[in-house]
């Protein structure tokens, strides 16, 4: 219910111009990695950079939370629809996609999950807007 009813916030925000409505997905970060690899590895953790918590984290559905910014690395948590996460930082992964490093507060499990999956910010993005830093 909270998400529809800043959905159609948004979207009346969007109307009078204070700000721009999301598209179908979520609006590309910029790209903050470095030459070199940017995405996390497997196992790899992000630093707690910008210690956010989002209520409701999950776009729609469940996301998987993964040991490093891929979908081949394992999954030891999911967060469910109805679940809050504290955003510690994104990654630029080589899928194209950004990445948020998270924890979700009802488990406890820290992960990475494609930004896609994760709610829509105010200013269009999702997830964490803080860049890790590798």
């Amino acid at each position: 219910m909270r998400k529809a009813v800043a959905a159609t916030t948004m979207a009346a925000f969007a109307v009078l111009g204070i700000v721009s409505a999301p598209s179908a997905g979520a609006a590309p970060k910029p790209d903050h990695g470095s030459a070199g690899t940017r995405h996390a590895t497997c196992g790899r953790a992000g630093p707690n950079l910008e210690n956010r918590v989002e209520v409701d984290a999950p776009l729609s559905g469940a996301a998987r939370q993964r040991s490093g910014s891929s979908t081949g690395c394992d999954a030891p948590g999911a967060l469910q629809p109805t679940d809050d996460a504290r955003y510690h930082c994104y990654t630029n992964a080589d899928d194209g996609f950004t990445w948020t490093y998270l924890q979700n507060l009802r488990t406890g499990v820290r992960g990475w999950v494609r930004d896609d999956l994760l709610d829509v910010n105010p200013d269009g993005t999702s997830g964490s807007i803080e860049p890790c830093g590798f």
